[in-house]
């Protein structure tokens, strides 16, 4: 039985993340709009250039890996699904990003988009440990489950 621990590591480690796009979405109407936009920036670099690193190596390795486990390589498109709707809201996020001021449907327009990654990215997240890296667990050798953990580490920053 393989472990992949590292693999649960890295979701605790972007949880906190995830969790500050909630609250900034909780606090968007009353944040004034240069604290919003340098919060919205931040959010903005975490989502490219960790959340959809890490996105891009599961579509590139996990997801083939679990698609050959179970003999079906569709099995995992709803979670590709799920990329590309992280990828939207993103594009959402950085065309709020650099606004000179926010108006009250600006800051709407931000919470929805917030609040919409929050929730996709925090049941994404559960699928994927729920489901599909316990399968993993149970089908992949240690040797295997090592070489695939390597694999998305070089496909995420490499």
């Amino acid at each position: 039985m393989a472990t992949l621990q590292s693999l649960r590591e890295e979701h605790r480690d972007l949880l906190p993340h995830i969790e500050r796009l909630r609250d900034l979405a909780d606090h968007a109407g009353d944040l004034e709009s240069g604290e919003l936009a340098r919060r919205i920036a931040e959010a903005h670099d975490f989502l490219t250039g960790h959340l959809l690193r890490h996105a891009r190596a599961e579509e590139r390795v996990l997801y083939p890996e679990v698609g050959r486990v179970l003999g079906a390589a569709r099995a995992t498109a709803t979670m590709s699904r799920d990329h590309v709707e992280v990828e939207r809201l993103t594009g959402e996020l950085a065309d709020l990003r650099d606004l000179p001021t926010y108006t009250a449907a600006h800051r709407r327009t931000l919470q929805r988009v917030l609040y919409g990654l929050y929730t996709l990215v925090g049941v994404h997240f559960a699928k994927e440990e729920e489901v599909y890296l316990p399968l993993l667990e149970e089908r992949l050798s240690q040797e295997d489950a090592d070489g695939m953990i390597a694999a998305m580490h070089r496909a995420a920053h490499g």
